[in-house]
């Protein structure tokens, strides 16, 4: 028996150290060749480690939220044959799968780890789980998943329910074996409806009403909003501005190129509002830039590079929507719902998530009266469409006169860097912004 140390490889030009977001292995876990070992996050990208050698796990470095240096060992495992050599010339590099785009890197094998040494890995011992007891009618004493009669609360009676029934009644506070079944000696979720009709003054809880405290690591995604989100505000001065634009036109005329767009994506009012923000943009460059504050740089673009907050399991995440002044709306259309769908799956790929020049943040119906949107730091500025509300408003009515109408309106706020952008040019931009929406045919000419 050997042993063989995969040492965490060079998986990025400039990465120095990645972090542990994902064990696939366990201490004790026996590995195939080529098999998954754990999820390293860089600044750039999810890496995925994949084992040379197949063998049993005899040790891993660390927790989840640990951060490893390049060229530490990672995983220790015990192998068929003799020891691994110290540095053998023709030994296979380990492999680093990238998982966003599923591809194999071939890495040299890295250098020793400066000393002096320090613990580069961590023992767990796996547990065997503790003996059970048996009772009087040879079942586990405690809640568990299973249907056989056990016994409830302190009254001696057997009951009959499901897992799904049981949960419920622990949540509620209800000892079973003060329920009457209501057939086949079975408790259902009906005869718990009755019992609580009846007993509304018993103190039964409602279900969720409590729960324990929970502890969560920041790590992973989380860690990286958080860092960002913080650098954001933390380096630049924020100031918002928030206008309100009549939607109606817009509207009637997004509903009427629904009606006939055939195999074509379905417009939303995203691709609308990026196509006002691409026509505005050339008379306020000020707004799509990005600040490099360390070199008192600021880089004004020609190219609109469109960020899309999206929502994401793992968190706010932003991919880029390249020229989106050259698209048309179906264009748009059809690669918000791409690039929304890459960034929730997992699958994005590093450059779609980086270089934008500007960001838009959407909540869909969720969107509030009025958002005061963070910077997507280095960029200068953020827009933020709020939910479309209807309201009574006066209107002309072509003689001279007022009368009131029922009209869709939207909120839309900007974020700006006040080092970069002056009020003034925040609000003559979303100003031009509102004349385009509320004259939707401006969008459509030449």
């Amino acid at each position: 028996m050997g042993t063989y140390t995969f040492r965490l490889p060079d998986i990025g030009e400039g990465i120095a150290e990645a972090e542990i977001v994902a064990w696939h292995v366990k201490v004790g876990d026996t590995v195939e060749e080529d098999g998954r070992l754990a999820d390293m996050m860089t600044d750039k990208a999810t890496v995925e480690m994949e084992s040379p050698v197949a063998g049993k796990v005899v040790s891993v470095a660390g927790e989840v939220g640990d951060v490893v240096a390049i060229g530490s060992a990672l995983v220790v495992i015990e192998t068929e044959g003799e020891d691994e050599a110290p540095a053998p010339a023709a030994a296979p590099a380990p492999k680093a799968a990238i998982v966003e785009e599923r591809i194999e890197v071939e890495t040299p094998e890295p250098p020793q780890p400066p000393s002096p040494p320090q613990p580069l890995f961590v023992s767990r011992e796996v547990e065997a789980p503790p003996a059970v007891p048996a009772t009087g009618s040879g079942v586990a004493p405690g809640p568990r998943a299973s249907t056989a009669p056990d016994t409830i609360g302190g009254a001696g009676a057997k009951v009959l329910a499901s897992p799904a029934v049981r949960q419920r009644a622990r949540d509620l506070g209800i000892d079973l074996s003060e329920v009457r079944p209501s057939e086949e000696g079975r408790i259902r979720h009906a005869d718990l409806d009755q019992f609580l009709s009846y007993n509304a003054s018993g103190g039964y809880r409602a279900a969720g009403a409590e729960r324990g405290d929970e502890v969560i690591r920041v790590i992973g995604m989380r860690r990286r909003i958080a860092e960002n989100m913080a650098a954001s505000k933390r380096h630049i001065p924020h100031f918002s501005y928030v206008e309100e634009c009549d939607v109606t036109a817009l509207e009637i005329m997004r509903e009427q190129l629904n009606a006939g767009r055939g195999d074509k994506p379905k417009l939303t009012m995203l691709p609308l509002l990026i196509t006002a923000i691409c026509r505005a943009l050339p008379q306020y460059p000020m707004i799509n830039a990005r600040y490099d504050d360390e070199a008192g740089v600021v880089t004004r673009y020609g190219a609109v590079h469109l960020g899309m907050a999206a929502q994401t399991p793992a968190g706010l995440m932003v991919p880029v929507i390249r020229n989106a002044q050259t698209l048309n709306l179906w264009q748009l259309a059809r690669e918000i719902v791409r690039l929304a769908e890459a960034a929730r799956s997992g699958s994005a790929k590093s450059d779609e998530l980086s270089g934008s020049t500007l960001t838009v943040t959407s909540l869909g119906p969720l969107g509030g009266v009025a958002t005061t949107p963070v910077i997507n730091r280095p960029e200068v500025a953020i827009i933020g469409p709020n939910r479309i509300v209807e309201r009574p408003m006066f209107v002309s009515d072509g003689m001279g006169g007022e009368r009131i109408e029922k009209r869709k309106l939207m909120n839309i706020s900007i974020s700006c860097d006040h080092r970069v952008v002056d009020g003034h040019d925040a609000a003559s931009f979303i100003q031009a912004v509102k004349k385009l929406i509320e004259t939707p045919v401006l969008l459509l000419a030449d």
